[in-house]
């Protein structure tokens, strides 16, 4: 039986720190690929820190190996972007789960801990106490699961 091991990323919509926190995405992707047995990178698309882990999780496919890794695009609702460039969204992700939770209002905030709880690894990039990226890593920690923030913020 394979042993996946689940990575989810989030952090705030814009990053100070652009190149230092690619540099850490692309580090820590291109690792786990390499030591475990299959990855899925979960990721949605909501901000700087969403495209900054995707790519790295592209990258790393693409220089080290297609054969162990999805790079999953997991969206809050079918939305227009996505229904208007399927074809692309499909090449560039591996797969595409729309999670349907409801009211829209909560529905970032309902995919989001859905992500969390289905993570082995959280990578959080958390500079503020303040947005949905914060109230889900206050999430992250108390389901008490393995989390990592590379951003500046003490969690």
């Amino acid at each position: 039986m394979l042993d996946i091991f689940t990575v989810s990323f989030f952090g705030h919509r814009q990053i100070d720190e652009a190149r230092q926190v690619v540099e850490q995405l692309d580090e820590l992707v291109r690792r786990f690929i390499r030591e475990k047995e299959y990855v899925d990178f979960l990721v949605g698309r909501n901000g700087e820190f969403d495209q900054y882990a995707a790519s790295a999780g592209r990258l790393a496919k693409k220089d080290i190996d297609d054969a162990n890794s999805s790079l999953i695009l997991v969206l809050p609702y079918m939305t227009a972007e996505y229904a208007n460039n399927k074809e692309s969204f499909e090449k560039y992700y591996d797969e595409v789960e729309i999670f349907s939770s409801g009211h829209f209002k909560s529905a970032f905030q309902t995919r989001n801990r859905s992500m969390v709880d289905r993570s082995d690894l959280v990578v959080l990039c958390i500079d503020r106490s303040e947005g949905g990226a914060y109230q889900t890593a206050r999430y992250t920690k108390s389901a008490g699961k393995d989390y990592l923030n590379i951003g500046s913020l003490k969690l």
